[in-house]
């Protein structure tokens, strides 16, 4: 047997190393903050300030954290996609039944005739 056989494994937590995906649960499960602050100067005058803060943690962590942004952003779940169009859907016809009203037709009637039915 060689001496390279008895080597450990890089990628084994086995041997007393740590491998790639325990330090990720870790990671994930603990949370990571990394925090910092690019300021741009000219003649003692700031001219641009940048202020990063990134949060590394799983999703059960983040909400035991208070982080729960992604819920409300269209742009990432359905659900507030959904009641984003709803919202607007409402809005959109309360504009449209002040309209007619202050153009004096009133809401039409569901069997009866319409806007369109009196302009013919």
């Amino acid at each position: 047997m060689t001496s390279a056989s008895r080597l450990p494994d890089p990628y084994s937590s086995q041997g007393g190393g740590t491998n790639l995906a325990d330090v990720l649960e870790r990671v994930l499960d603990k949370g990571v903050v990394i925090a910092g602050d690019i300021r741009i100067n000219l003649l003692d005058i700031e001219l641009l300030t940048v202020k990063l803060r990134l949060v590394v943690a799983s999703v059960e962590r983040a909400k035991e954290m208070g982080i729960d942004w992604w819920e409300d952003d269209p742009a990432l779940s359905s659900n507030a996609r959904r009641s984003e169009l709803a919202r607007e859907n409402a809005e959109l016809r309360q504009r449209l039944e002040r309209l007619e009203l202050a153009r004096g037709e009133g809401a039409p009637t569901s069997g009866g005739e319409g806007a369109h039915d009196r302009d013919q």
